[in-house]
């Protein structure tokens, strides 16, 4: 993310992307946290919605040091959304829904995101042809640069919060698979894996190394090149 523009790069262009990457952040995080809080209401638990949870209001979600990593890093985290499983009729299968629900909103935003993209691929390069010096074209390369962020992000984040250990939403999802002591045995180290996988992946970033980017640019680029394609014959017909 933004670590990678920072080693050399223009202070334009550090500007550009945080004015692209944080409004992209900031929604993401506020989806993610109202989808887990939803899910939970529609179980049974109102803890979430009695607290005023579910909004995409960025004040009631955003944690300051969670927000600046995703933003530097490629990931991070918000206030977790508060979730009493006691409401639950069934709380192993409420609560795996629950904690799915927020890496699936991001997964959707992702694939939107990638749609958007490779038709405003499509656009920025009819605009380069048509007016290349013109509004549109620049407007276009920014839409698109816009969208390939809210592409990326949302698929990072949605898979670094499937990572099935505590204290990521996957470990939520994997109690509903295994049994109650071994999953209780894992949480009682939750605070040293948290600390663990944070060190790795800060160290990975040291070193321009990111699964979870590499994984989103190869579905982005699935979903975007075939619709990048209608998009050019679209548009095509047009001149």
């Amino acid at each position: 993310m933004l670590f990678s523009i920072l080693q050399g790069d223009s202070i334009q262009s550090i500007i550009i992307s945080l004015l692209l990457t944080v409004p992209v952040v900031i929604f993401a995080l506020c989806v993610h946290e109202t989808a887990h809080g939803y899910i939970a209401y529609k179980c049974g638990d109102s803890t979430a919605y009695n607290l005023g949870r579910l909004t995409l209001n960025p004040a009631r979600h955003l944690d300051l040091f969670g927000t600046l990593a995703m933003i530097v890093f490629g990931f991070g985290w918000a206030k977790p959304v508060p979730i009493n499983t006691r409401n639950f009729k069934n709380p192993k299968r409420d609560m795996a829904l629950s904690a799915a629900a927020g890496p699936a909103a991001n997964l959707i935003m992702g694939l939107i995101s990638a749609v958007l993209f490779g038709f405003t691929a499509a656009w920025n390069a009819y605009a380069e042809i048509t007016s290349p010096t013109g509004i549109w074209f620049t407007v276009s390369f920014w839409v698109m640069q816009f969208m390939w962020a809210s592409a990326l992000l949302n698929f990072v984040f949605a898979f670094f919060n499937l990572i099935p250990v505590p204290p990521f939403d996957g470990s939520r999802i994997a109690l509903a698979f295994l049994p109650t002591k071994a999953y209780f045995g894992i949480m009682r180290h939750e605070r040293e894996i948290m600390f663990g996988i944070l060190i790795l992946m800060l160290v990975l970033s040291q070193f321009g190394i990111s699964p979870f980017s590499w994984l989103a640019e190869w579905i982005i680029y699935k979903i975007a090149n075939p619709v990048y394609g209608l998009g050019i014959d679209l548009f095509i017909s047009l001149l």
